[in-house]
């Protein structure tokens, strides 16, 4: 820490701003770049960097279901009235059943203007479906829609946990939330382990985030390696028109529902996630940023039961980027195959991919699993045409990723503010990189500032007369626990709960 000397004289500490290369986005920018020159220059030394990317994605993924199953707890037991966690379940639903269909829509509208697949004549006899596409198909086969519903109930308490199905932890969650919430105040006690073990929890997960740049480069290196720059070119036309898609979803569709209905700026939505949206490009999954979302939505201004229900829920219901890669990728088997489809029959399609898309959330090779089952579903385009786009997958799995983790955080800044859970001045001055009054959680980080972007928040030091500063950009490498009572001499005003 440094001072000037009017700061020493008036008693307001300053905290030195962060070089950039300590910067956490930086490093894993520049991670990103590395991985890539070398999987491109020796291909064979980036696919040995595999263990790397995954022991980082694995070690995210052991955190996942503990954050979730605590937050929810908490979220619940924080609400005053159980009606709201009803109530904000079933806009959650509404809004990422609503969502889907647009995206989905986007994905068909695209491919009929660009019909890529016209002219391919694929023989569907002749594509080999061994290896791991194969087991796909084979499991999307036999996977019927309202699996995801039927499997939604553990075989056991801990079984949720090992396995790392979100949906059944979400399920655990709250019902024990609800349950300790009504049993009054023999519960109190346990409510309070939790948050305590959530700060815990919240503290293992930056020390893992310090290695994130490490799972960038470990997971670019042997996606660029082991497919090769090479395959971006044999279908280079339609991972161009999945990418202009998918960004015009983003700017456009989520752009308008962001600045007419919760007025705020989608770009500047973007710019105060970077370092969570740069972790998804590396990993080529959003797991590894739903911390990080969680964490930095509170310090925008969302109420936590908010946070704590929508985002876990929309990790597995709310799925923009799959949804328009299924639309377009089903209607382009389709086309490669020379199977003619309708407009009725598109439409049939579209209604089962509303339903399909939601069984393999979680799932590894999920989206083929979903793109095979519904294929098999509506029996119209061969299920052994995934072979066609099997190749490029890896290059559309990044895009998918950042398209789920936008539509996320859009969705639960929509439903907070649908329920009045939004304090919608502190959203505006944290994505602006203006000053505001530190939340109590923020006191968990202690290093450095960075007011080029996102929240610059002020914090009182005991004993300090000033204030000082710090970036919400360094929030997710130190990620507190749950949040106390707002104080009452606060600044700003406390978020309806």
């Amino acid at each position: 820490m440094t001072r000037t000397p009017d700061e020493a004289a008036g008693g307001t500490d300053v905290v030195k701003a962060k070089p950039w290369y300590r910067q956490l986005y930086v490093q894993v920018l520049v991670a990103i770049v590395i991985g890539i020159v070398l999987g491109w220059r020796w291909p064979d030394l980036g696919t040995s960097m595999e263990p790397i990317g995954t022991t980082f994605v694995t070690a995210m993924k052991m955190l996942i279901g503990p954050i979730v199953f605590l937050t929810i707890i908490g979220g619940i037991a924080g609400v005053a009235d159980l009606k709201k966690v009803g109530r904000t379940g079933v806009k959650a639903l509404a809004y990422f059943q609503i969502g889907t269909i647009v995206a989905l829509g986007a994905g068909l509208v695209a491919i009929n203007l660009f019909p890529l697949g016209e002219g391919v004549h694929a023989d569907v006899g002749e594509l080999d479906t061994t290896g791991d596409a194969g087991q796909y198909i084979e499991k999307g086969e036999h996977q019927h829609w309202w699996e995801f519903l039927t499997n939604l109930v553990p075989h056991s308490f801990f079984g949720a946990f090992v396995e790392g199905d979100i949906l059944q932890v979400i399920f655990l969650a709250v019902i024990f939330g609800i349950a300790l919430k009504m049993v009054g105040r023999t519960g109190e006690p346990i409510i309070a382990s939790v948050n305590r073990l959530t700060e815990v929890v919240f503290k293992v997960l930056s020390f893992v985030m310090k290695a994130a740049p490490l799972g960038a480069f470990g997971a670019m290196a042997f996606a660029i390696g082991k497919f090769g720059l090479s395959t971006l070119t044999s279908l280079g036309s339609l991972i161009l028109l999945f990418y202009v898609t998918s960004i015009l979803f983003v700017v456009v569709v989520l752009g308008a529902v962001l600045a007419a209905y919760v007025k705020l700026n989608i770009f500047q939505l973007l710019r105060y996630f970077k370092e969570e949206l740069l972790l998804v490009l590396g990993t080529s999954t959003a797991e590894p940023a739903l911390p990080g979302l969680m964490r930095k939505l509170q310090s925008m201004g969302v109420d936590r039961p908010t946070v704590g229900l929508v985002v876990p829920t929309g990790y597995s219901f709310n799925l923009d980027g799959a949804a328009i890669y299924l639309s377009l990728a089903s209607l382009y088997i389709a086309q490669a195959t020379d199977t003619s489809l309708s407009a009725g029959q598109q439409l049939g399609l579209l209604a089962v991919m509303l339903l399909t898309s939601k069984g393999a959330a979680g799932v590894a090779g999920g989206g083929f699993i979903a793109l095979t089952a519904t294929l098999s579903t509506v029996g119209h385009v061969p299920a052994a045409g995934i072979m066609l786009v099997f190749g490029i997958d890896k290059f559309m799995s990044e895009c998918r990723a950042l398209v789920n983790f936008c539509g996320n955080a859009v969705a639960t800044l929509f439903v907070a503010r649908w329920e009045n859970g939004l304090d919608l001045e502190r959203a505006r001055r944290v994505l602006a990189g203006q000053p505001v009054e530190s939340l109590p959680e923020d006191a968990a980080a202690e290093e450095g500032i960075d007011d080029r972007s996102g929240a610059v928040p002020l914090r009182k030091e005991r004993g300090a007369v000033g204030t000082e500063k710090r970036s919400a950009d360094q929030e997710i490498q130190e990620v507190p626990g749950p949040r106390p009572a707002d104080d009452a001499s606060s600044a700003v005003p406390s978020r309806p709960v």
